[in-house]
């Protein structure tokens, strides 16, 4: 959790009630109850305690249609219990959602109560998961990643956001280990596409430029930075180390996973915007890049990726000398991109370099740029040169 509020006090003894058997609870047993549906919660094991209160593992009585087993939250404070209580209820549907049972307010002598009976992840949350099981298959990653992304995407939808998307608010649950979000504590609402004020997050696992106060705005795509974090920690079996861009290669996983990882953690302004952008890009494999041809390079702003044959500084200068404006990296305004020898050591492997990868942004968005080898190149810059030209002319002349 991103909050701290002071744990609350052991809860009170209420008379003792019946289980589903008809058996009474245990004497002393501590309970919760629930005005809101009348049943009594027996307290039975703590589960966990810390800044958001108090977890227990509890048993409903009765049990009418509940789970035999639930978690019951209890804290002091009521702003992340109606925050909790709210974006439960309107990701009711969404199977990949921790589902919130009741909700309810118990008077203890001055003070109050704010309880949420929750599902029960018996496997626990994701890191501790993770401890026990190690490293994840790219399968097994791809797919639940999507599946937790679809409530992702419920709440972008809603325009809302969770900002607290860590191994520990994630759960895994039931006989098939799948992964559930939960804990919506600090979950809010934005008033438009450009976010909210980035006063309340987990710097465990946010973006670097909101943890170090550079944004101060979160936005969708801050959710989804801390998603890829998750699926690098599936793939590696390890909570402890957020990944940063500059490692996606050393994952083991696919260079198409890779690239959709990279995106997500690398620069801001190229990140995936929703969940619903990144669900695509999970499930769709990236096009191949092909080599085009061109007419000539006069005019062409040109840029150049991978090992060429001759020296860069040397194709710079015949380009320019072609009449081509050379750019460093490809942007919105590039016509042309000259691919090398692909460098195995790219970020995402042979297909997926830091330019390539742009290529398939912008040509995405719309923007189309001719990629041709560095052999086509070398005879666009033969072919314009004064000298070649004019013996083009003088052959011309001869026919004629």
């Amino acid at each position: 959790m991103a909050t701290q509020t002071r744990s609350t006090r052991a809860p009170r003894a209420e008379p003792t009630p019946t289980s589903d058997n008809g058996l009474p609870t245990l004497p002393g047993a501590p309970t919760a109850y629930s005005s809101e549906t009348g049943r009594t919660y027996r307290l039975d094991r703590l589960l966990g305690k810390g800044g958001f209160g108090e977890v227990y593992l509890a048993t409903p009585m009765p049990r009418d249609g509940f789970p035999a087993q639930v978690c019951v939250k209890i804290s002091d404070r009521m702003s992340g219990w109606l925050r909790e209580a709210y974006f439960a209820e309107l990701l009711l549907r969404e199977p990949r959602a921790l589902r919130v049972f009741d909700r309810f307010a118990e008077v203890e002598g001055p003070r109050m109560r704010y309880c949420l009976a929750m599902e029960y992840a018996e496997h626990g949350d994701l890191g501790a998961w993770l401890a026990r099981k190690g490293p994840q298959p790219e399968r097994f990653v791809r797919r639940e990643i999507a599946a937790i992304l679809q409530a992702l995407d419920a709440l972008h939808r809603g325009q809302a956001l969770h900002r607290d998307l860590t191994p520990f608010n994630v759960f895994v649950c039931g006989a098939d280990e799948q992964l559930k979000l939960g804990d919506f504590g600090i979950a809010t609402h934005q008033l438009s596409r450009r976010g909210v004020t980035a006063e309340a997050f987990n710097p465990f696992n946010a973006p670097t430029e909101i943890a170090w106060g550079k944004v101060r705005r979160w936005q969708q795509r801050d959710d989804i930075y801390q998603v890829a974090q998750i699926a690098s920690m599936l793939l590696r079996g390890d909570v402890q180390r957020p990944m940063r861009s500059r490692d996606v290669r050393g994952l083991p996983c696919s260079d198409e996973l890779k690239e959709v990882i990279h995106r997500c953690l690398g620069a801001r302004g190229k990140r995936y915007e929703s969940a619903a952008d990144l669900i695509a890009a999970l499930r769709q494999r990236p096009k191949e890049i092909n080599l085009g041809r061109v007419s000539g390079l006069a005019g062409k702003r040109i840029a150049f990726t991978g090992f060429l044959s001759r020296p860069r500084a040397e194709a710079m200068a015949a380009a320019k000398k072609a009449g081509a404006i050379v750019q460093s990296k490809p942007g919105q305004l590039t016509d042309v991109l000259v691919r090398g020898r692909p460098n195995k050591l790219q970020i995402a492997g042979t297909v997926g370099g830091l330019k390539l990868m742009e290529i398939r942004r912008l040509a995405a968005r719309g923007h189309v740029v001719r990629v041709i080898g560095e052999r086509q190149f070398w005879k666009l810059v033969e072919s314009s040169s004064p000298a070649r030209k004019s013996k083009i002319t003088r052959s011309r002349a001869r026919k004629a």
